[in-house]
């Protein structure tokens, strides 16, 4: 088919990433922007053998649950502002829904899906912006997010699901960077220092940390960069530097520095208090998490003798969250950082019961089950790809008899319930709305052991 050919279109429906979806010439066609029921000109860019990737060019008839966004960047972590926020969260349920359709679990017709649960104010809610750092052709210190399958950065002055002091100190820190001529990474010809500005801010303490991504060590001007940061921003209590000498696209780099302050945030959830190094992972949206544990408590109903599991733990927001009352928690995750975290997170909270253990979530479970230690309850929070084939093994093996998974990709999670479903019965599954303005879902699935 004729590349930029513009063909008319009637959206049918959604698609896992938000994108609309028609037919043309009995082909799927994707067209982002567009939504169900609309009828649109859409150009071609890409034809495959089973599927037409299309832009959007003008709507001919517009969705009645179409709004005006408040961004207007091609960039990712807003792909659904131009959609009312309550579709939006019928669209999360909907998306379990056509992932549980597609990978046919045990019973799947039958699962309690649950409507959503979505903020009152679904805007200023990222407690962190990582932002590449580049320079455009005529000097103008760009920072921001690339464009969907690009290598083009877009400068985002604003950003709406960003907190505003988040911004305001990214775009002083961009000011700061021409004012004292910091060099910027140029990734053609690899060189230059400064690649990545993470900004950090804490809900619960009203603190920033700043994290510069950089390809050296080295860090001429730094000092008067901190100093203006610090005079402007008394907010900021962590000033720290990473170090990427790499050409790949990852982020981060091995060797992490303190410039200035301390070396972690301080950020509080309910009566747990975390403390958190430059790289730990933490929840993006504090509220929701909030929610999202509220949740998880209520699905365990964890009894003082019972021990738990929390598998995946991260710096242990989970296991902390829902597991005080416990008789015992053990967590494990691959980020030695993150199991350091854990554990001073632990005793911050005044936890005695709590054991974190770096390594895989199968080696540790199966560990521990031969020494005689068999958890009543098993929470799993993993990472967008889904459970470890071993993990699924060893749960199967030992079979908790409660049994919780909190998952960030429908789509894998399907893929789980296909073999998880042989040993339980899903009782529910509830949508938390993490991420408005975006694609992405959040889900809980409540098991009950057959």
């Amino acid at each position: 088919m004729e590349k930029k050919r513009i063909i008319k279109l009637k959206i049918k429906k959604m698609g896992i990433n938000g994108e609309g979806i028609g037919y043309f010439q009995r082909k799927i066609v994707f067209v982002p922007q567009a939504l169900p029921e609309e009828y649109v000109l859409a150009r071609i860019e890409k034809e495959q053998a089973k599927y037409i990737s299309a832009e959007l060019v003008k709507i001919l008839k517009k969705s009645p649950v179409r709004t005006q966004p408040r961004d207007k960047y091609d960039v990712g972590g807003i792909e659904l502002e131009h959609l009312q926020y309550s579709a939006q969260l019928k669209f999360k349920e909907d998306i379990i829904r056509q992932s549980l359709a597609k990978f046919k679990p045990q019973g799947y017709r039958q699962m309690e899906i649950r409507p959503t649960i979505g903020m009152d104010e679904p805007y200023h809610y990222r407690n962190k912006a990582q932002f590449q750092i580049r320079k455009s052709k005529s000097g103008k210190i760009l920072a921001g997010l690339y464009r969907p399958n690009s290598h083009f950065l877009v400068d985002l002055p604003t950003f709406s699901t960003q907190k505003p002091l988040t911004m305001k100190v990214m775009r002083t820190v961009v000011a700061l960077i021409k004012k004292w001529n910091i060099s910027v990474y140029d990734e053609r010809q690899h060189r230059g220092l400064l690649k990545t500005v993470v900004i950090r801010e804490s809900e619960a303490f009203n603190q920033i940390q700043v994290i510069f991504i950089t390809t050296s060590d080295r860090f001429p001007q730094k000092n008067q960069l901190i100093n203006d940061l610090q005079q402007q921003f008394p907010e900021i209590i962590s000033i720290m530097q990473n170090v990427n000498r790499s050409r790949g696209s990852q982020i981060w780099g091995d060797e992490t520095f303190n410039l200035a302050g301390t070396d972690y945030l301080d950020e509080q959830l309910g009566n747990v208090h975390f403390k958190l190094s430059a790289r730990a992972f933490f929840q993006l949206n504090p509220q929701q998490t909030i929610r999202l544990y509220d949740q998880v408590a209520q699905a365990l109903d964890l009894q003082p003798h019972e021990t738990l599991v929390d598998a995946y733990c991260g710096v242990g927001t989970i296991g902390l969250s829902v597991g005080q009352n416990a008789k015992e928690i053990r967590g494990m995750d691959i980020i030695p950082e993150a199991i350091q975290d854990a554990r001073m997170n632990a005793r911050l909270s005044g936890i005695s019961n709590a054991t974190y253990e770096v390594g895989t979530a199968d080696k540790w479970f199966a560990k521990w089950t031969k020494e005689g230690f068999v958890p009543d309850a098993l929470v799993v929070d993993p990472p967008r790809t889904g459970l470890d084939e071993r993990l699924i093994q060893t749960i199967h093996q030992f079979k908790p008899q409660k049994f919780v998974y909190v998952s960030c990709n429908p789509s894998t999670l399907a893929r789980d319930l296909v073999k998880l479903t042989n040993d339980y019965h899903v009782e529910y599954i509830q949508s938390i709305d993490m991420f408005p303005q975006t694609a992405r879902c959040e889900a809980i699935v409540k098991f009950k052991r057959k």
